[in-house]
């Protein structure tokens, strides 16, 4: 089950996209409502790794689960 970047608590670093290794973590278009640039994952592109709840030094950024009502897809 694909992960999700919840856009609103997402800070924009990007260590998640560096250390993806199927690259689907794109960039999102303006900020989220802390002003920040925001993250997405591809849902159809990921392989439930984990390394980007690894790496992300934002306590609860990312969840190990797909959920869309979280996660600002453009």
């Amino acid at each position: 089950m694909p992960h999700t970047i919840v856009t609103n608590i997402c800070e924009g670093y990007s260590d998640c996209v560096d250390a993806c290794p199927v690259a689907c973590i794109h960039e999102g278009p303006g900020k989220n409502v802390k002003g920040t640039t925001w993250f997405w994952i591809d849902y159809s592109t990921c392989i439930d790794c984990g390394i980007c709840i690894q790496v992300c030094p934002i306590e609860g950024a990312i969840v190990p689960e797909e959920r869309p009502d979280l996660q600002q897809t453009p």
